[in-house]
């Protein structure tokens, strides 16, 4: 009795399993999010740069930028967030500018995942006056 128990319960097993492998298959693979890059540089106390992307129009058009000041070890949660920026073309390139932000020390610019982007983080940089 014990083995006719444990044949019945098997495919009632694999079939709960097959629910759920379908259940966590994306629908549509090639939809994978897109590589960007974010840039950042220091004209004295004003930063800027530049976010890149091999889909342009959804990964570097419009796209978020937030500037962190580096306060300790980067990323240590104590970086303060100090400005942000949304791009805008310029020469066929999708720049971000802070303007003068009044602040010397180090900084670094991060954007955020979206449905088609990859999110970054750029290199560290220090502005000084």
């Amino acid at each position: 009795m014990r083995r006719t128990s444990t044949l019945l319960a098997l495919p009632a097993a694999l079939a709960g399993l097959a629910g759920v492998a379908l259940v966590t298959v994306p629908a549509d693979a090639s939809a994978a999010r897109a590589r960007t890059t974010v840039t950042i540089r220091a004209d004295g106390v004003e930063l800027s740069g530049t976010v890149s992307s091999p889909r342009p129009a959804k990964c570097a058009k419009g796209r978020l930028v937030v500037v962190f000041q580096q306060k300790g070890v980067r990323g240590g949660g104590d970086d303060v967030r100090v400005a942000s920026d949304v791009t805008e073309r310029d020469d066929g390139r999708y720049e971000w500018e802070t303007g003068n932000t009044g602040l010397e020390g180090r900084f670094y610019a991060k954007v955020r995942r979206t449905p088609h982007c990859k999110a970054d983080t750029s290199p560290t940089v220090r502005a000084v006056r």
